[in-house]
């Protein structure tokens, strides 16, 4: 019971902020934070930084090692930080993915794409770090982080796409996702009746708070994973396919857009 209660109170701070985040966000009238979406509507990127603030929120307010949790809020901070610089510096950008990012790179040109892909990466080493007691499970620990986060960009693909994932997973059971689920849930109307969407900065800061999530479903009661050959070749798996996921970025998009239909 006392879980659950536990889980309810971080559902309820998750969804909280992020509301009150949100109605505040929408007085605004900054263009630069306005786009238009597939079906030529004109919508805002306030749902962002509501869901990122909302997930980080639920995070804190979540059971569990307080480590575990400072490394979770890090993540949904510095994740929704580079989504949100990409959204509003490499608006114009035509580049996608991260193999033409990286091509510029080489050219010596640092894209807002680049400075996504290396400081989500960074914080998810770091996260990892804090959450895990060696070296080599912190670095898979946060290979899922960024890699999860990165996914959850991919299939932000249209109106309610990447919040019905998030919320589809918290729901799974994943411990410490009930806040970042909660969070989702409270913007789902606004993003379904497309009056705002999650951008670069809502879907990277949601997608590593299940990052997180999932690196505590894999591990033992107090969050970390368990050292074994069985638990790190799964590790190995899971950020695998993460990172091949990142860099077929395109193919993901292109089958979550027919999935959806939209």
């Amino acid at each position: 019971m006392g879980e659950n209660v536990s889980r309810a109170v971080a559902g309820l701070v998750g969804a909280g902020v992020a509301a009150g985040v949100y109605a505040v966000l929408s007085r605004r009238t900054d263009a630069s934070w306005r786009r238009t979406n597939h079906a030529g509507r004109t919508v805002t990127l306030y749902a962002g930084p509501a869901a990122a603030l909302g997930a980080a929120a639920g995070i804190a307010a979540a059971p569990g090692p307080a480590r575990d949790r400072a490394a979770g809020v890090l993540a949904v901070l510095a994740a929704a930080g580079c989504g949100a610089y990409d959204d509003l510096v490499g608006a114009d950008d035509p580049r996608r993915g991260f193999r033409a990012h990286l091509g510029a790179l080489r050219g010596g040109e640092v894209t807002s794409g680049a400075v996504k892909l290396f400081g989500i990466g960074a914080a998810g080493v770091l996260a990892g770090l804090l959450i895990e007691e060696r070296v080599v499970d912190g670095v898979l620990t946060g290979a899922v982080i960024a890699g999860t986060a990165h996914l959850v960009n991919l299939v932000d693909v249209g109106p309610g796409v990447a919040v019905g994932s998030v919320v589809l997973l918290g729901a799974s059971g994943l411990p410490g996702a009930f806040g970042p689920m909660a969070a989702a849930a409270v913007l789902a109307p606004a993003d379904l009746g497309e009056r705002a969407m999650l951008g670069d900065t809502g879907a990277h800061g949601l997608g590593a708070a299940l990052g997180v999530a999932l690196a505590r479903r894999c591990g033992r009661p107090g969050g970390r994973f368990v050292g074994s050959l069985a638990g790190r070749t799964g590790r190995v798996a899971l950020a695998a396919g993460l990172v091949a996921a990142a860099a077929n970025g395109e193919r993901v998009s292109s089958v979550a857009r027919r999935a959806s239909g939209c």
